[in-house]
């Protein structure tokens, strides 16, 4: 059995900085009604990637973690949006959990970013890039970068070559 899934893409980020630069790339790849599903424990760098994201997508707004709010809606000057959601506080079945995956609203004119995607399963795309990222040391985390779909495949394929050239 193979140590990665078919497809899947690993890094390893030697600073927060790097983590938020890689967001950059990821976020500058990202289209409206494209979902991106972050996992990981406390501290593992969900939201510091989220900058990034942010940052890339072309989001002027700081990035704070939604964990209490559970949605943050950043705006670009054209109109359309990336939610960055948090389900750290929610349980199965948890009406909230209607609320922020209602995809249809959410991905007309946006992109989803959902941390802690392991505690919502139900109402999930069929497709998306799944992130799992994990805390190494102080400064250093892994991220497994894996694609469910076409259209993520050949994201994935974009970022790395963004990352690394040809």
């Amino acid at each position: 059995m193979p140590i990665l899934a078919r497809n899947a893409f690993e890094f390893f980020s030697h600073s927060p900085e790097q983590t938020r630069r890689v967001g950059m790339r990821l976020g500058a790849l990202l289209q409206p009604g494209q979902v991106v599903l972050l996992e990981g424990n406390l501290g593992s760098g969900k939201t510091t990637l989220v900058q990034g994201i942010a940052q890339g997508w072309g989001s002027p707004n700081p990035v704070s973690s939604p964990t209490y709010v559970i949605v943050n809606d950043y705006r670009r000057a054209d109109g359309k949006h990336l939610y960055h959601a948090d389900a750290y506080r929610l349980t199965p079945g948890n009406a909230l959990d209607t609320a922020i995956l209602d995809l249809d609203f959410v991905l007309k004119d946006g992109t989803l970013v959902l941390e802690w995607a392991e505690r919502v399963q139900d109402g999930l795309p069929n497709e998306f890039l799944r992130v799992v990222l994990s805390w190494m040391s102080e400064e250093q985390r892994h991220l497994v970068f894996t694609p469910q779909g076409k259209q993520y495949e050949t994201m994935l394929k974009k970022l790395q070559q963004s990352l690394f050239g040809a």
